[in-house]
């Protein structure tokens, strides 16, 4: 058989096999994507006088001053590098306009915003967005003012806010898969620094170690099934 007979029938083999190759690494990868998963949850903002700023703090430790806006806002993150931000300006003026100020209170303008549809659990339909003007004690913690305007408050047993007037009805914090959107029962949930810190420590959406050795291992057998038809010219 000559060289060039053999070189077509080996190409044929080759071509298919790379084809099954890129065809396997693309569903290892695409599984990978559809794994992504956020989580369903108030997250917790503070206005620096024209933009929002994700809060280092809980909102049962901060305590805010006087004249200072917080806000709180319902959606799927994977962390907070990724948190919807509320969507209503930081301004104080306008939310506090007609609280006028009162001797021993403090006034903390907070903006609630449920979000939209999109994240909301299922059969749910998330209330109109809104502002409020807290009156509240010198040295009360921002959890306490939105209690003094936004009752029923809802809390997990490790104190994240898991509803705020009654918005959701169920759930606190639940895993939602990336590909339908649906909550998965998963982990129990987490206080929001704990959340971050846990979601930091996975390494957000990439692909995960396992995922990328499972590509590795395809590549290898594909190698070395070439090596091994070589050896059969």
């Amino acid at each position: 058989m000559s060289r060039a007979r053999a070189a077509a029938r080996l190409r044929v083999p080759l071509v298919s096999l790379l084809a099954a190759l890129v065809a396997a690494s693309a569903v290892l990868l695409g599984a990978g994507s559809a794994q992504a998963a956020g989580y369903r949850y108030w997250s917790f903002w503070e206005g620096n006088g024209k933009n929002w700023e994700y809060a280092t703090q809980g909102p049962s430790v901060l305590r805010p001053d006087d004249g200072t806006v917080q806000g709180f806002r319902f959606a799927v993150s994977e962390d907070s590098g990724d948190a919807d931000q509320p969507r209503r300006a930081p301004d104080f003026g306008a939310i506090c306009a007609d609280t006028p100020a009162e001797d021993g209170k403090k006034r903390v303008a907070l903006v609630i915003d449920p979000g939209t549809t999109t994240d909301a659990p299922d059969g749910e339909k998330p209330p109109a967005l809104r502002t409020a003007c807290a009156q509240v004690a010198p040295d009360a913690s921002s959890a306490e003012a939105l209690a003094a305007v936004a009752k029923p408050l809802r809390y997990d047993d490790s104190a994240m806010l898991c509803a705020i007037s009654g918005y959701p009805k169920t759930g606190c914090g639940e895993q939602v898969s990336g590909d339908s959107g649906s909550a998965k029962p998963s982990e129990p949930a987490k206080t929001t620094d704990d959340q971050d810190q846990g979601e930091e420590g996975n390494g957000g959406g990439g692909p995960s170690v396992g995922l990328l050795v499972g590509i590795g291992a395809v590549l290898l057998l594909g190698i070395a099934a070439v090596v091994q038809a070589r050896r059969r010219r």
